[in-house]
């Protein structure tokens, strides 16, 4: 599991059409568009070796966390990205683990936005300028 995060004044996204991904979430008035404040915004890729290994997303939530913590965020942004240059896992543990890393952050308090799975999206988002403004992390 891999993720690169962008604190940002603000995030827009729009759903613009399918993907190629043979797993496509339903789309609905309330997914279709949206805009958050003062954010992190999480591009996440999940890895076929993740698939075997237990708690790696029990490790995501906790690294998160510590970064939320430090910026003190507490709205989170979620998008499937598999542009990371890992090896991808199956598209069905991955829409399961974006599901799960949802779950999991709204049950610890946070607002969560997580974008469709399985479609393209217009993104508009304004990152801050400082230390931790941009963080990637490895999760083996």
């Amino acid at each position: 599991m891999r993720f690169l995060s962008f604190h940002v004044d603000y995030f827009r996204y729009k759903v613009t059409e399918k993907g190629r991904s043979k797993v496509i979430e339903e789309i609905l008035e309330e997914n279709k568009e949206n805009q958050v404040d003062n954010a992190l915004v999480l591009f996440i890729s999940m890895e076929k070796s993740d698939e075997a290994k237990t708690g790696i997303i029990e490790k995501e939530i906790i690294e998160i966390e510590k970064i939320t913590k430090q910026l003190k965020v507490s709205t989170i942004v979620i998008i499937p990205f598999a542009h990371l240059f890992g090896q991808l896992s199956s598209l069905e543990y991955a829409f399961e683990s974006f599901k799960k890393v949802e779950s999991l952050l709204k049950l610890k308090d946070y607002s969560v936005l997580r974008l469709p799975f399985g479609w393209f999206n217009e993104l508009e988002m304004k990152a801050k300028g400082h230390p931790l403004s941009r963080i990637s992390r490895i999760f083996e």
